[in-house]
């Protein structure tokens, strides 16, 4: 099942840095600062941050470690990034270690004399390398840290800044606005700090962050509500920091309750919700090929889903002209579809299968199977990562089913969003947070679920976004988990 908390984690070493600088020093000199995090108030984990001055570079890092439970099973996930730049905040290289799934995953870039940046991507003995170009106005740390100067904390002040993200290898908009000062509670100690409101616009949502400053513009504290509850990140010392978590269970947060149980997901039609959200939350759901959207005049939404028929007689590898499917084709940090490993897995699989529909059913099938460890204890782990372990849940299901697709040459990507189960956890009739596949086949998007095929997709999949697998397509709707229900079903049997 599916588990959104880790990508806030994603957001920490972003969102320490907004608005947050610290006083002129003198080199060389090395600091190092601890947050302690938390979960509805229950200790989850750590962030340290440490920055170095040299004479030609600065160097800055945020390193998080994180523990939480999903149906009592512990998943620690660890993520640090480095900012290497000049004095003057240009930027110089960076890197970013993520350890979410079995075996890890290294994003490394360095200016070269064109001023463009080499990339590598390494996950365990798998390397990708690219080329990309800097994105224009992108800051990083020290940058950020500069502008943040410049504009300082006067309340009311507001601006813009485009920050780099390692891991996502993109810049994201970002909007600051300064408020007023507040007396914060630090784990008991209280002092005025300057609120500081960040905005990041992702490409699947916003994610608003409140950040609170001393008077020497050290960050004290960081909130964002997220999946109905409330995430923080606290100044305290290295002690506590690193003492030890009272593990928070997130199974409430990945469920949504049925109004009523639904007797035949798994062979209706279609099947009708209804979907209604808190007051002031706007939700959206995918219209594709096997869902259909309404809005019901208010603020709510009818999803119909339908499980399309395989179409007949499709060709691959794919050749067409359709931007969505074409997108679905190129590999990406997570669907590694050009490695080695996942090529010959595909080739195996598919083997002289000439109807694009049965060569994606023959993947589904072998990847149900190939993964024999049904684990709930991996973050989110990479196709490659998949491919090696041979363990995970519903996501590592889904971007190994992807990948392969890519490599057997059907453009697939990652569908999120809800699953019907009568009993899972010892929870009865409820929505599981969940992710599966979509395959381009013919001029239609056909699904695909590992974790239940063949034919593992139902009219039981409510789809909420669509894409690449990488983690950041997973904000958007963490930020909308906990934050509508599902109010009426409706079933059309065969």
């Amino acid at each position: 099942m599916r588990k959104y908390t880790l990508f806030v984690l994603l957001a920490v070493p972003l969102l320490l840095d907004l608005g947050c600088h610290k006083p002129k020093r003198q080199l060389p000199i090395q600091d190092e600062y601890y947050f302690a995090a938390f979960m509805d108030g229950k200790k989850m984990g750590h962030v340290t941050h440490t920055r170095k001055e040299e004479e030609s570079r600065v160097t800055n890092s945020e390193h998080a470690i994180f523990t939480i439970k999903r149906a009592d099973v512990a998943m620690t996930v660890s993520v640090k990034e480095t900012y290497i730049e000049t004095p003057q905040g240009e930027p110089l290289g960076f890197e970013s270690m993520q350890y979410l799934g079995a075996l890890g995953m290294t994003v490394q870039g360095a200016k070269n004399a064109e001023g463009k940046y080499d990339v590598t991507i390494t996950t365990g003995t798998s390397r990708q390398t690219r080329t990309i170009d800097w994105p224009e106005g992108a800051l990083m740390a020290e940058g950020a840290e500069r502008l943040a100067r410049q504009k300082g904390l006067a309340p009311g002040t507001q601006y813009n800044v485009k920050m780099f993200v390692p891991m996502m290898l993109q810049a994201i908009d970002t909007e600051i606005k300064i408020g007023g000062k507040k007396h914060i509670d630090l784990l008991g100690r209280v002092i005025a700090c300057t609120e500081v409101i960040g905005t990041m616009k992702m490409p699947s949502g916003q994610i608003v962050s409140t950040n609170y400053v001393d008077e020497e513009n050290q960050p004290q504290k960081m909130i964002i509500p997220m999946m109905g509850m409330t995430f923080e990140i606290v100044a305290c010392s290295r002690e506590f920091a690193l003492s030890d978590n009272d593990v928070p269970e997130f199974l409430e947060q990945l469920i949504l309750y049925s109004p009523k149980p639904v007797k035949h997901y798994e062979t209706a039609k279609q099947i009708k919700y209804h979907l209604k959200p808190k007051p002031g939350v706007t939700i959206t759901a995918v219209e594709d090929d096997n869902q259909k959207v309404l809005r019901d005049g208010k603020e709510g939404l009818y999803v119909t889903v339908k499980p399309l028929e395989d179409p007949k007689g499709a060709e691959f590898p794919y050749r067409g002209t359709n931007k969505a499917a074409l997108e679905a084709m190129k590999p990406t940090r997570y669907l590694q579809s050009d490695s080695d490993l996942i090529i010959k897995l595909a080739k195996q699989t598919v083997g002289d299968t000439k109807d694009a529909a049965q060569a994606a059913r023959n993947i589904e099938g072998f990847v149900r199977d190939y993964v024999n460890e049904k684990s709930l204890s991996i973050g989110y782990a990479s196709a490659v990562e998949v491919a090696t372990s041979r363990q995970g849940d519903c996501t590592e299901h889904a971007v190994l089913t992807a990948a392969m697709c890519q490599a057997a040459g059907i453009p697939a990507r990652l569908a999120l969003g809800y699953i019907y189960t009568d009993d899972w956890a010892g929870k009865k009739n409820i929505f599981a947070g969940h992710a599966w596949t979509q395959a381009y086949v013919g001029d239609k998007w056909i699904a695909l679920d590992g974790t239940r095929g063949p034919k593992g997709y139902t009219a039981g999949h409510l789809t909420l976004s669509v894409g690449n697998g990488n983690p950041e397509d997973f904000f958007g709707l963490a930020m909308i988990q906990g934050q509508f229900t599902i109010t009426e079903i409706e079933e059309v049997e065969e």
